[in-house]
Parts: structure tokens; C-alpha cells; sequence
């Protein structure tokens, strides 16, 4: 399938998704984020994919919401076109959404600025791995407006409510070494070997049994607002959930009997 802003290469069990406006610093318009969120649906509905990367063309990640393109992204371009239907969460929550509620682990591989909109797209991933030019700036404030696309979901449980608070009250900037220190990227690395580094990790994850790792996405995201209780029986309904696939459960065991690499099939 062909994007206009958006490209989709497959490594093996690995989808790489690039946004593809390096002129805007891949900020986000209407086209480019409905490409987006199809990718997501058509990563989640392949069963030869296992892992979705996020990653940005030229200097940035993602600018935020193209102030320039008359658009429908983030809350910077006021109401939806004229007969665009709105839903509980409103067209702005379509992204965070589109990217949270995958059952397959996301990683986003920041090569550069991530700001605004752009950075509520880092954050919604499970995991991000950043270059030393990453940076990330949270905007809204400076447009006399406040957090949308999930970033106040995200944020605050990523760094903790007081620095969520400082990064958007002051829309500073932050550099990787900060953002490593804060929690924001869970891994920097050498500005030419992020996407490598990213494609090794995502193939590490993909190596264990499909249906195992997606539990435990699961289990994780769920028990993010549960009691101790509660986040017990998650656990227990997801032991039942990651035995779905018999014949990786059952291969988990002989390759560890017989001292081998195992060879997980999602079945």
C-alpha cells in the first residue's frame, strides 16, 4: 500500500513506519495523520508482523500540528471540517487512541525534534528510543492551549505529575541526556544508529512467543489505575491469556530442556 506522507517497510516480522514531510519537520496534517492511523490497523491486523516503529524523515520526529496547512491536526487548528463526525474523546484523541489500543508493541524511534502533537505520538508508544539530536518540547501552552492527543495521559505516568507539570507549564525544551535522565527515552544512542538499534530491539521482542508479549501489554496497560487486587487478577486473567498459543507454550519448554534457541510461531 501507498501513503503520499507516510511510508511502510517491512523487516522480517518488523513494520517501520516513517512519516515522510521532512520540509515541515514531518508536522502533522489531516492526510498524514489518517495515514497513520491506517498503518496502525494494518500492522495490528497482519499476523506476520509483530513489532511497529515509529520513526521520522530528515531532522525531526514530528513538529506537532502543521500550523501552515489548513489541517485537522492537534487542538492548534481549531474545530473539524464541516461534517466530520465527532466521538467521546473528540477528533483530537484519534491518535493516541490509534496507537495505544494496538495489542503489538510500538516503539518509537525519535531522530529529532518531537514536539506538541509530535511528541504526544512518541509518548503514546510503548517504548522510545532516542538519537543525541532527539529533543522534545510540549508547545501547547505557547498556542494558548492545553495538552490534547494524549499527551496528559501519558506524560505524567511516563515522568511523574510534577515534572508533566514543569515540561508543559514552561514548554521548555529538552535534550536527549534529559530526557534519558527523566524517563522520557529509554534508550540513546549514536544520531546514525537509532534506527538500527531500533530494528534490534523490536527483533529481540519479536523472537518471544506473540501471544505471551501481547499479554503482558495488556496486563501492563490495564493495571496502570488498579489496586493491588485488582492488578492480581489482571495478572491471573493474562497467564490464562498468553496460553492461547499451545505449541509455543509447549516449545518454551522443550527449547529449554534441549538447550536450544526457541522458535516461536504465535500458534
Amino acid at each position: 500500500m501507498s501513503y503520499e506522507h507516510l511510508s511502510l517497510e517491512r523487516r522480517g516480522q518488523v513494520a517501520i513506519a516513517t512519516l515522510r514531510r521532512p520540509e515541515k519537520l514531518n508536522a502533522l496534517n489531516g492526510r498524514l495523520q489518517d495515514e497513520q492511523r491506517d498503518v496502525c490497523r494494518a500492522v495490528e491486523e497482519d499476523d506476520e508482523l509483530r513489532v511497529l516503529i515509529l520513526t521520522g524523515d530528515g531532522r525531526g520526529f514530528s513538529a506537532g500540528a502543521d500550523l501552515t496547512a489548513g489541517g485537522r491536526a492537534g487542538g492548534d487548528e481549531g474545530p473539524p471540517p464541516q461534517g466530520e463526525r465527532l466521538d467521546e474523546y473528540g477528533w483530537i484523541g484519534r491518535q493516541a487512541i490509534s496507537v495505544y489500543r494496538m495489542t503489538k508493541p510500538t516503539i518509537a524511534a525519535v531522530n529529532g525534534v518531537a514536539a506538541g502533537a509530535g511528541m504526544s505520538l512518541a509518548l503514546a508508544c510503548d517504548i522510545r528510543v532516542g538519537s543525541v539530536k532527539a529533543r522534545f518540547k510540549t508547545v501547547f501552552v505557547e498556542r494558548s492551549l492545553s495538552p490534547d492527543s494524549g499527551m496528559s495521559y501519558f506524560l505524567p505516568r511516563i515522568v511523574g505529575y510534577s515534572r508533566a507539570a514543569d515540561l508543559i507549564f514552561s514548554s521548555r525544551s529538552v535534550d536527549s541526556e534529559e530526557a534519558y535522565r527523566i524517563g522520557l527515552l529509554d534508550r540513546v544512542v549514536s544520531h546514525e544508529r537509532l534506527l538500527d538499534e531500533a530494528i534490534e530491539l523490536a527483533n529481540q521482542i519479536a523472537t518471544w512467543p506473540p501471544m505471551a508479549v501481547r499479554s503482558a501489554k495488556r496486563v501492563l496497560q490495564r493495571n496502570l489505575l488498579n489496586d493491588l487486587e485488582a492488578a492480581l487478577r489482571e495478572e491471573y486473567a493474562g497467564l490464562g491469556y498468553a496460553r492461547r498459543a499451545p505449541n509455543d507454550a509447549r516449545e518454551s519448554i522443550a527449547s529449554f530442556l534441549e538447550k536450544r534457541a526457541p522458535k516461536f510461531t504465535g500458534t
